[in-house]
């Protein structure tokens, strides 16, 4: 459990934020949008972050000491260095200046501050009254900028051949969080480059970013090079254990070698050498970031499911693998638990749903669903494992969403024949339909529903009952060999009754795990202001299609918005932002997690929610908030759809 938060107010605005023990001033005030100024990145050495503490004790620090020579006794102190213990009242200066900011995630403002900084440095020739080593006047002039650093000894070379004792020389230092790490002559400040990684199970996305305009210079995205060993974690997890070290070593090599394409992908794009990308910043599930450092992830396929980490990761990129330059960092974000990843907290810095008023729902929808709910005041997540079914496994005609996969189905019930009442969104656009994906499964069973040809159990309507109520889908209705209802998309695709069951436990199980969060924090779905579906699958979920299966609760269909790979997003915000960084590095601390397993009513819920609800709570304008548009979602979706 995180734990009781406390509440700082910032004047003279009067913004509160609600956050743990230990956070610093500065980060809170981040979570709160007030931009405290900084240059060093939040590590005490710039002594620009000065705030006044009006209510509430705040330790003074040897920071304090050295950067606010008066005013300790009135309650001045670095901000970055306070750590917030009880309820705080602070007064903020108004800042000298403001950073660039480009708008990121689900419309969140984030400055432009990055953890790789260059400056361009100028450098006095030595003389006999001052003979400093060329290293002691670089770090010396770094100081003067508010940084206080480190160096590789890579840099050592590098330095001798930038600074030229005969002249001022003009070089740029290039810094990453409080180390430096090269040494350039000439001012190549503009070339500053980084890169964010979303380490998915199945997929893998790259996104070299231009760190000082704050725009994607190139996004590449490819399969997994683990999938051989394994289609989800648990297979992945029980490799290592039947392989011992060989079979750990494979699954490493293999997302290194993915993450090492995607990189020389990306850098060419953008005509780029890999040296000049300087930081890597990674999300994913648990086991994916044990995989990607060699760690053996088999303790989190047992219980009681504990990590060997679940802490944040900042380490030199080579000593992991990952080609960028040579003393270039590897940052992995913080996870929450051993099934609530670091992807997870990606989403909720993306999305704000930790700091922002307004209640939300998160669903990223996949075989862990990983669910998170709550506010400013609290937050609560859970995973629960549905299986295969979202990604079309164990589904007669499903596949991955690849070309050929139908990603839309869309059922009218008015037209004169079922023939010509199925209309078909295909990946790839005018192609033939080769199967049947994960968001294509939940359209056309949502649509088998509307069209009342699924009971609330879930079963089909028999063919003969069809004829008898002269449906005009009857025709497409079949019945094997061996007895199994079918419905028939295409001549040659088919949906069975028995990928019916596969959905409903898959969805029974994401269901029920948003019944369990949302009970933990007092919600009901009419206090909720938003529900968001998160992922690249959560970007194809129809809403209505959703929330007739039971997958969401029951909130009109214009607060259910798909929001896309937000875990891509958080990567790309706390690249950009040292601050947005801060507060991920946070947020597992802010975050109640509820397993699962410990909740007793849990398989009767489940049973429960296996079924779908009853029609006439979740057809369209069921719900208030509902409204004629929502009439009219399927004809708009299906348009420019095959119609067979």
């Amino acid at each position: 459990m995180s734990g009781r938060k406390h509440q700082v107010t910032y004047e003279p605005s009067g913004t509160t934020a609600h956050v743990p023990t230990g956070t610093t001033l500065f980060n809170a005030a981040h979570w709160a949008g007030i931009p405290i100024e900084s240059t060093c990145g939040g590590r005490g050495t710039c002594g620009k972050c000065k705030v006044q503490v009006l209510q509430g004790h705040a330790e003074r620090t040897l920071a304090d000491y050295r950067h606010v020579s008066e005013g300790l006794d009135e309650g001045w102190r670095l901000s970055c260095q306070c750590e917030v213990a009880e309820d705080m009242v602070v007064d903020v200066p108004r800042a000298m200046s403001v950073p660039k900011a480009a708008t990121m995630g689900v419309g969140r403002f984030v400055l432009l501050e990055p953890n790789a900084v260059k400056y361009v440095l100028a450098i006095s020739p030595p003389t006999l009254e001052d003979a400093r080593s060329r290293l002691r006047r670089v770090t010396d002039a770094l100081v003067d900028e508010g940084l206080e650093v480190s160096h590789a000894s890579s840099v050592l070379p590098l330095l001798a051949e930038a600074i030229d004792d005969e002249v001022e020389s003009a070089i740029t230092a290039t810094v990453v969080g409080d180390r430096l790490i090269d040494v350039e002559p000439g001012d190549t400040s503009d070339r500053l480059f980084g890169v964010s990684i979303d380490v998915g199970t199945t997929t893998v996305v790259a996104t070299l970013m231009d760190l000082r305009a704050g725009a994607a210079a190139a996004v590449e995205s490819t399969i997994n090079r683990q999938a051989p060993f394994g289609a989800d974690v648990l297979t992945r997890v029980s490799h290592t254990q039947m392989h011992g070290p060989e079979g750990l070593d494979a699954l490493q090599a293999a997302i290194v070698a993915t993450i090492d394409g995607l990189l020389g992908s990306v850098c060419a794009t953008a005509g780029i050498a890999r040296h000049e990308v300087l930081e890597v910043v990674a999300a994913g599930n648990a086991t994916m970031l044990h995989l990607l450092l060699g760690v053996d992830p088999e303790s989190i396929g047992r219980s009681p499911f504990t990590a060997t980490f679940l802490e944040a990761q900042d380490l030199r990129a080579a000593d992991a693998g990952v080609a960028i330059h040579p003393e270039g960092r590897l940052v992995l974000f913080p996870s929450v638990g051993a099934y609530v990843g670091a992807d997870i907290v990606a989403d909720m810095l993306a999305t704000g749903i930790a700091r922002d008023h307004e209640r939300r729902l998160l669903v990223d929808v996949g075989t862990n669903g990983e669910i998170v709910v709550g506010n400013e005041d609290r937050v609560v997540t859970t995973a629960a494992p549905a299986g295969p079914a979202f990604e079309g496994g164990q589904i007669l005609h499903g596949m991955r969403a690849t070309e050929g996969a139908i990603e839309g189905v869309s059922l009218d019930v008015a037209a004169k024949d079922g023939g010509s009442g199925v209309r078909l969104q295909v990946i790839g656009g005018d192609v033939e339909p080769r199967g049947l994906c994960g968001s294509g499964l939940i359209d056309a069973v949502a649509q088998l529903r509307l069209a009342g040809l699924l009971s609330d159990g879930g079963m089909m309507m028999s063919p003969d009952d069809a004829v008898a109520a002269e449906h005009p889908f009857a025709g497409r209705l079949r019945v094997d060999d061996e007895g199994v209802r079918a419905f028939a998309l295409t001549d040659d695709i088919v949906l069975t009754q028995r990928d019916i069951r596969e959905l409903q436990q898959a969805k029974g199980a994401i269901a029920t795990g948003i019944e369990a969060a949302m009970r933990e924090r007092g919600f009901t779905a009419a206090d909720l202001d938003e529900v968001l579906l998160a992922g690249s699958f959560g970007t194809y979920i129809d809403p209505l299609g959703a929330r007739v299966l039971g997958l969401v609760p029951p909130v009109a269909v214009g607060k259910i918005r798909a929001v896309g790979n937000t875990a891509s997003e958080g990567a790309k915000m706390a690249l950009l932002s040292f601050r947005e960084r801060g507060v991920a590095f946070e947020l597992p601390a802010f975050v109640d997690y509820l397993e699962l397993s410990g909740v007793e009513d849990f398989n009767d819920r489940f049973i429960a929610n296996v079924s779908f609800p009853p029609l006439e709570t979740v057809r369209p304008g069921a719900v208030e908030g509902d409204d004629d548009r929502d009439e009219n979602r399927d004809e708009e979706r299906t348009t420019g759809g095959l119609t067979t």
